[in-house]
């Protein structure tokens, strides 16, 4: 019995340090930031003009009409509708030329050409023109389409939108006073740029670093003719990650569109694959040729709002998929593009490796004037293809074997996850696991497939990263070939969710990239029970050899956030696909970059009227400081009911609050004597409240509770909804019914609605079936006048309270409905107790039950076990 007590003091010591690890990584001890010791890097040297103001000198008559070139308001909106919602311009000249409808409009432009005119001439460049131009490879030209580099990165540096969020200079983050844990987010507070900048400062001392972000990908932009683009991105270090990962800000710029060719002409594979690399690297070196010169000796460049600094544009870091880093690199496939890992240890999460060697690499690629052979050679022994001076050859400062980073996407959704899925499917069944998929509850974070999971084929990274948030769970208890024990299994899931989990946040500390080291552990302990089933015969996966080098460059880096390809990828979209959509598809290039010089334009015009409407006024000072992973949000209810009059009689039939009246007369009397000098015993508040007598008969009720976003950081961020929770009756729904849905939240019952802070016994989990409030003229007939209702107020049914530890095969907490004498606890609670949502999963034990259904699974199951996975704030609470 001692050994258990033991075990268990052992669980609750162990929860408690992870949860002070976790809020120390959020900030909540506070940040102690350290600047680089020589303050002169990053330091302005003088002031000119503002963005906005240097690009209102550019328009003549921009003192008279705000909107000028455009003569009105109206002109100006139409304008920019048709320019930036995917119009075509025959569709706009149709429609202009409809009798009456540019004079009723009083628009300045009767067709699409007129208002093309307008924007070519008349309107300021905003960012830089394309450039075509021809690169000759092995005897053959090809086309390509860039823009000046260094133009690109002045547009971005100086965009007024961005000028009080840049960062000029490396700092150090630690989050306590000693400055042992330290800190890594944003990309300054990573070890690259320190390190750079005391190289620079020996160079060339109080210069600022602009770190280059480079990525590229070629992507489809038909469905049948197989037309593809192939795109290269810029954006800069020094814009803060929450603003670059959203493509509506505008903070990556296309780059170049590189040619598309395959070489088909070349009957010889490894040349053709051999030239394709050639071309490649010749296109971006002609690219980004002018930072060779830049990056060592600088160039005085203005930020947004006029503040100039002699800024070094260094290339930092390169994103892309395995291909891609395959090609940057040249690297041989198969191997890992970072380091010298044996091609046959890259299941290992103990074999040896080195970042590669970039001197003996250079000097390998220096030896191409001595002829094809001894090139040939020196190339394969220094580990690289035989590359023709590769892009970042000369450039300054530059190693491109650290400038790879970590894709969460392909490495881990795309990659990892979907072997394991496979596998799981493999040792599992495809029929049990579907079974199970089918018979998940609803919640706001949680997809059903209610065809299963293991059918699907072309599975995107969301629906990958839609299903890791019930993978777990849903093969607890499930049976293995041969009785096979499943810890091993769950242990091995949980690893590889957990490494997960822990490589999205956006915000590390030396602590918890220990957590995602210890992660990734107990997947490799654990993952030779895949060999055991039959599924693997080794796991030599570069995709898992990569998870080794995730510590090493979030702490290099900053958080796996500044550079995922997810990101990149979702600019396809605006500058590829819907691109090539407004050409007639016939010499589609020249089209597609007149296409963007022109929506661009139009963005950059709308900034500037923004900021004329706005009007000149202070601004806060804005200081870097680590992600809010507390998560802040804000609870909404809609302002009108969803049903004015709802009859307690219909509350108990349709909504199954079953105890609907005793809940509320006890909360009435709860409510009525909370300022006694003696609290109320249970025994009394029961019988006072069989005294309670309601003056109504009907309430209004609400259909969901919803939690929405909250600008934490100041970054101008629309307003979403993060979090839902429903509780509706069974309706009628076109031709049939949609069945009743009562969802589960996490219940504050310990006044601390901080989660993290202040640990999960102050919470506990309920089934909330009614959202309602009680009419403010029959309040007093209720309350005394002292006591402060609040306007709305919620039926929950609960389950038992958190057991001391989660279980040790898989780190799930086990609970049950809180029952007594056989029949459910219920209570009614004010809203703002309610939390969150929460998501539990069935304990669906070896075979589950064919009868349950996703609708009736909560009423069904004895006892759950709480989904951890459905997001990275529950993640935080529950791990």
């Amino acid at each position: 019995m001692d050994a258990i007590e033991d075990l268990a003091d052992d669980d609750e010591a162990f929860r408690e340090d992870h949860q002070d690890i976790q809020a120390r990584a959020q900030g909540q001890h506070g940040c102690v930031v350290v600047p680089y010791p020589d303050l002169r890097a990053g330091q302005k040297i003088t002031n000119c003009r503002a963005a906005n103001m240097e690009y209102g000198a550019h328009l003549a008559n921009a003192e008279e009409n705000l909107y000028h070139p455009f003569a009105s308001k109206m002109d100006w909106e139409v304008a920019r509708w048709a320019k930036l919602r995917g119009v075509s311009s025959t569709a706009l000249s149709d429609l202009l030329a409809i009798e009456g409808v540019s004079e009723h409009l009083s628009l300045s432009f009767k067709n699409a050409n007129e208002l093309n005119a307008i924007v070519d001439h008349e309107l300021p460049t905003g960012r830089p023109k394309f450039k075509r131009e021809q690169i000759v490879v092995a005897g053959e030209a090809f086309d390509i389409y860039y823009r000046d580099v260094i133009e690109c990165v002045k547009s971005l540096y100086g965009d007024p939108d961005f000028a009080k969020y840049l960062a000029f200079a490396p700092q150090r983050h630690y989050s306590d006073e000693d400055e042992t844990i330290r800190l890594f987010h944003d990309m300054h507070t990573g070890k690259w740029w320190w390190d750079t900048q005391k190289k620079l400062d020996q160079h060339s001392p109080g210069g600022t670093i602009i770190p280059i972000i480079i990525s590229s990908d070629k992507t489809q932009v038909t469905l049948f003719r197989n037309k593809s683009v192939y795109p290269v991105y810029l954006t800069i270090g020094n814009i803060p990650k929450e603003i670059r990962r959203k493509p509506s800000r505008g903070a990556h710029i296309l780059l170049a569109y590189l040619p598309c060719t395959r070489l088909e002409h070349i009957a010889n594979k490894v040349s053709r694959r051999r030239t394709l690399a050639n071309l490649y690297h010749a296109c971006l070196s002609r690219i980004l040729a002018p930072l060779k010169s830049i990056g060592l000796e600088g160039l005085r460049m203005a930020s947004g709002d006029g503040a100039l600094r002699r800024c070094h544009l260094l290339f930092a870091s390169f994103i892309g998929d395995y291909p891609e880093q395959l090609l940057a690199t040249g690297i041989k496939f198969g191997e890992c593009p970072k380091c010298n890992v044996d091609i046959g240890e890259t299941g290992s999460n103990t074999a040896p490796f080195h970042l590669r060697n970039l001197s003996k690499v250079l000097d390998a690629l220096a030896t191409l004037d001595e002829g094809n052979l001894s090139f040939v050679r020196a190339c394969s022994e220094a580990g690289i293809k035989p590359i023709v001076h590769p892009f970042w050859e000369d450039l300054p400062f530059a190693n491109i074997f650290r400038a790879i980073t970590p894709d969460v996407l392909h490495q881990l959704y795309q990659g990892l996850i979907k072997h394991l899925l496979g596998w799981l499917s493999a040792a599992c069944g495809a029929a049990e696991i579907d079974a199970r998929c089918r018979r998940l509850p609803p919640n706001h974070h949680i997809h059903l497939f209610s065809k299963g999971i293991t059918g699907l084929s072309r599975i995107s990274g969301t629906e990958h990263a839609q299903i890791c948030r019930f993978l777990l769970g849903i093969v607890i208890g499930i049976r293995l070939p041969n009785n096979l024990n499943g810890g091993r299994l769950l242990r091995a899931v949980q690893g590889l969710l957990d490494f997960l989990y822990l490589a999205q946040y956006p915000c590390h500390s030396s602590e918890t990239l220990q957590l995602l080291d210890d992660a990734l552990n107990l997947f490799h302990e654990n993952k030779d029970i895949f060999i055991d089933l039959g599924i693997r015969s080794n796991f030599n996966l570069p995709k898992l050899h990569a998870t080794r080098h995730y510590s090493a460059m979030i702490m290099m880096m900053g958080t796996t956030d500044n550079y995922n390809t997810e990101y990149t990828e979702r600019l396809h979209i605006d500058f590829a696909k819907d691109a090539y959509r407004a050409t007639n598809h016939k010499d589609e290039f020249v089209q597609m970059t007149c296409w963007l010089e022109r929506k661009e334009k139009i963005m950059r015009h709308a900034k500037y009227i923004n900021w004329r409407r706005a009007g000149v006024k202070e601004t806060e000072p804005y200081h870097s400081r680590p992600p809010d992973m507390t998560f802040r949000r804000l609870q909404s209810v809609a302002k009108h009911p969803s049903a004015k009059a709802i009859s307690i009689e219909k509350l108990v039939e349709d909504y199954g609050a079953t105890y609907f009246r005793e809940a509320l007369a006890r909360y009435i009397t709860q409510i009525s004597h909370a300022n006694d000098p003696i609290p109320l015993r249970s025994q009394t508040l029961d019988a006072l409240a069989q005294d309670v007598h309601f003056p109504f008969r009907t309430l209004p009720v609400f259909d969901k509770i919803k939690w929405l976003s909250v600008d934490a950081r100041g970054h101008g961020d629309a307003t979403a909804t993060l979090d839902c929770v429903h509780a509706r009756p069974q309706q009628s729904s076109g031709s049939g019914l949609r069945p009743r849905r009562s969802d589960t939240a996490l219940v504050s019952v310990g006044g601390n609605p901080d989660v993290v802070s202040g640990g999960i016994e102050g919470v506990r989990v309920g089934q909330v079936r009614v959202v309602f409030s009680l009419p403010s003229k029959i309040l007093p007939l209720l309350f005394p006048p002292t006591v402060k209702v609040p306007d709305h107020l919620a039926y929950i049914e609960w389950f038992a309270p958190f057991p001391s530890a989660p279980d040790r095969h898989h780190g799930l907490y086990k609970i049950s409905r809180a029952l007594h004498g056989g029949e459910k606890i219920a209570s009614v609670v004010p809203l703002g107790d309610i939390v969150r949502s929460v998501h539990l999963i069935p304990n669906f034990g070896a075979v589950v039950p064919r009868e349950w259904t996703s609708d009736t699974v909560l009423d069904n199951c004895d006892t759950f076990w709480l989904n951890s996975y459905i997001d990275r704030y529950t993640f935080c609470i529950f791990k």
